[in-house]
């Protein structure tokens, strides 16, 4: 494939993920982003699955129902039909229908603490975080507002030991380019606590100015983000990630929305030779 065609395709399967993030609790009209995106609805899903491994329909519904999971538990005084319809279902019988096949729990079971035993079992899938004894019981959030951040990146399926390959090779090209002025990023496009970990789209990401022809580029949302600052061991971040989402949200008074999470590294744990990180990680939040 023709490097200018691989840019074009790369640029068109963001675009569509983007806009289904952004638009998520809308109805999403297929018809109508294809007309925008200048290609036929044919050519604008095979772009797309051979970007993300599904289609544009399972990542709408993935997406929805993610959305619904963080919202069952931060809104509790929204009842079912309410969640089921800002996530862009207009049937409350076929919501519940989804969410159970998703999560194996009704949406009431899920908020009578089935959350719990479903995210503690994705934990249970990495053994770094089961070896973790890190507490993040006094740790504060700032809420501050971010600004888009554009980076190359390198896509990762899966949030596990593999994701160290997907590092080496941006930290070869930033040698090899003789690149000094960068930063870090780790984009999480799904959320690793209701999402099995092999499953997880990881973006590990290159903030730079300086120019480069091989590495597809896009833009991390822009937008108002609670910010923790961290410094752990490897099998901390993971049982970080559940504490924020399934502790510190539900008791925040905070919402999050379907804007992906991501982490700005000082110490990247993946290059680092005693697996450690110092990172300041930011979940969006609105009030």
């Amino acid at each position: 494939m023709k490097k200018d065609t691989l840019e074009k395709r790369t640029r068109i399967a963001n675009d569509i993920l983007y806009y289904i993030y952004t638009h998520i609790d809308t109805h999403i009209d297929i018809e109508e982003l294809s007309y925008d995106l200048h290609i036929s609805k044919y050519h604008m899903h095979r772009i797309f699955k051979e970007a993300f491994g599904k289609n544009i329909y399972e990542s709408i519904k993935s997406i929805r129902l993610q959305k619904a999971a963080n919202l069952l538990l931060t809104n509790r005084y929204s009842t079912i039909s309410e969640i089921a319809s800002s996530c862009g279902y207009s049937s409350q019988s076929s919501f519940i229908k989804a969410f159970k096949n998703r999560f194996d729990f009704s949406p009431k079971e899920w908020r009578n603490n089935g959350y719990k035993e479903y995210s503690n079992k994705i934990l249970e899938e990495s053994e770094f975080a089961l070896k973790s004894t890190a507490n993040f019981t006094n740790l504060e959030p700032k809420i501050v507002k971010m600004p888009y951040l554009e980076s190359y990146y390198i896509r990762n399926k899966g949030y596990n030991v593999n994701i160290k390959q997907t590092w080496q090779k941006l930290q070869t090209w930033i040698l090899n380019s003789d690149i000094k002025n960068y930063k870090q990023i780790a984009l999480l496009h799904d959320n690793p606590t209701i999402t099995h970990l092999n499953e997880c789209q990881y973006i590990a990401c290159i903030m730079t100015d300086a120019d480069n022809d091989k590495l597809p580029k896009f833009k991390i949302a822009n937008g108002v983000y609670a910010k923790f600052d961290l410094v752990g061991n490897h099998g901390d971040m993971l049982k970080f990630i559940h504490w924020v989402y399934h502790e510190w949200l539900i008791k925040s008074g905070y919402e999050t929305t379907t804007k992906p999470s991501y982490a700005v590294y000082k110490k990247n744990n993946f290059l680092s030779d005693d697996d450690k990180f110092e990172l300041s990680f930011y979940v969006s939040v609105k009030f």
